[in-house]
C-alpha cells in the first residue's frame, strides 16, 4: 500500500496491529493494582479508549471477572443499554454458549410508555429487561438513568444481575450512578468520574468474552 505521506505506519497486516497495540500498553501503563483477571479488561478498555487515567480508573467487585466468564458460559443473555453496544459486542462469542444480546430501548412498547410516564427510554428499558431476562450481564455505557434504574431495581429485589457493567459517560448524573454501582453488593465493573462510554463497555465485555472461551 502506498502512502502519500512521509509517515509510513508500524505495520499494515491487521494481525500484528492489535499485538503492538498491547504492547505499547503493557510499557506504558506503569504500576497498577489490577490483578492477573483483571488485567485483560483494563488492558482492552485502555485499547478502546486510547485513554491510560480512564483505564487506570476501573473499579471491579472483587467477584466481577469470574461472574461475568461464568455468565457467558452458561449461556446467559447480555443486555445492552443502547443499540451501539448491541452492534460492538462479539456476538458469535456469546452465541457460543447460548447466550444473545439484548436491547429494548427502541422497543414501541418502551417508547410509548416512557412517553405516556415522561420518563426517559432508558429506564423503561431496564424495567423490561428485568421482566425478561434471567441474570445476565448488564452492559450500560450510554445513559446514567438506565444505571440508577437498574441500581433501584437491585435493590428492591426486583433485578439480580450476574455482572453489571455499568460505565456510562457523560456529564449529567454519570460520575454519580457510577459511585452507586460501586457501593453495592453486587459483581460490577464501572470506573471513577464522567469518562466511559459504550466503546469501553464493550471492550469489557468483549475481554469478558475472550476469558470465557478460553480453558
Amino acid at each position: 500500500m502506498d502512502f502519500q505521506t512521509t509517515f509510513k505506519p508500524i505495520t499494515v497486516q491487521p494481525q500484528l496491529i492489535e499485538g503492538k497495540s498491547f504492547d505499547i500498553i503493557n510499557e506504558e501503563i506503569g504500576e497498577h493494582s489490577f490483578t492477573e483477571e483483571q488485567y485483560p479488561v483494563v488492558q482492552r478498555i485502555i485499547h478502546a479508549s486510547a485513554d491510560f487515567e480512564l483505564g487506570k480508573s476501573v473499579l471491579f467487585h472483587p467477584d466481577a471477572v469470574r461472574a461475568g466468564v461464568q455468565s457467558i458460559r452458561n449461556g446467559r443473555n447480555v443486555i445492552a443499554d443502547v443499540q451501539m453496544i448491541q452492534s460492538g459486542i462479539n456476538k458469535p462469542r456469546i452465541g457460543k454458549f447460548g447466550g444473545t444480546v439484548r436491547v429494548y430501548i427502541s422497543d414501541p412498547d418502551v417508547m410509548d410508555e416512557a412517553k405516556r410516564l415522561n420518563t426517559t427510554r432508558a429506564i423503561i428499558s431496564m424495567r423490561k429487561a428485568v421482566r425478561e431476562t434471567e441474570g445476565g450481564i448488564y452492559a450500560i455505557g450510554n445513559a446514567p438513568t438506565a444505571l440508577l434504574e437498574l441500581i433501584r431495581l437491585i435493590k428492591e429485589g426486583e433485578a439480580k444481575p450476574d455482572l453489571v457493567v455499568g460505565m456510562p459517560v457523560g456529564f449529567v448524573s454519570a460520575a454519580e450512578s457510577k459511585e452507586e454501582l460501586a457501593k453495592l453488593d453486587v459483581p460490577f465493573i464501572t470506573n471513577v468520574g464522567r469518562k466511559g462510554g459504550s466503546p469501553v463497555t464493550v471492550a469489557a465485555v468483549n475481554a469478558l468474552s475472550i476469558m470465557a472461551e478460553q480453558v
